[in-house]
């Protein structure tokens, strides 16, 4: 399965966000751009992922970096796990998976020891030209943003 790696260009993508608005990777050109993906809004793996990112989005927002999180789910169930978890960054839709596989985010994985096909908990930082600038494929959502922000040279906050 392709991934990105650092220095590739990001592929493009239009997805659906919370509120149905159509956002483009290109709408955020010349910023830095963290896409995060996860496989399923109010689980809890990723209820902490999305909830310390919320918590880090000042520092990141500092650091001049925009979040982006995209998962398979509906617009539907992004707002409300928006609203639930008061997460004021954008979630994107994928349902067909197609963004995911072209950035890696979605194949093989193991889940409790059994090889399944899913989405790959991935986050990958895009440069204000449009380039890979990190990629972290498999991680483990618990923590994540933290180290994150170590690879980043963001200080904790």
């Amino acid at each position: 399965m392709p991934r990105l790696s650092v220095g590739d260009i990001a592929p493009d993508f239009t997805l659906v966000d919370q509120d149905g608005k159509s956002v483009s990777l290109s709408d955020f050109a010349g910023k830095r751009v963290v896409v995060y993906f996860y496989p399923a809004a109010m689980t809890p793996g990723c209820t902490t992922e999305a909830c310390d990112f919320r918590d880090s989005l000042s520092a990141l927002s500092a650091a001049g970096l925009v979040v982006l999180g995209v998962s398979p789910d509906s617009p539907e169930k992004l707002k409300k796990f928006a609203e639930k978890e008061g997460l004021t960054f954008e979630l994107l839709s994928d349902p067909d998976k197609a963004m995911m596989d072209e950035w890696g985010a979605f194949g093989e994985k193991k889940n409790y020891g059994k090889v399944v096909q899913g989405v790959i908990r991935s986050t990958v930082v895009v440069d204000a030209e449009g380039k890979v600038e990190l990629a972290q494929y498999n991680v483990k959502a618990t923590g994540h943003v933290a180290r994150l922000r170590k690879a980043l040279g963001i200080d904790a906050a």
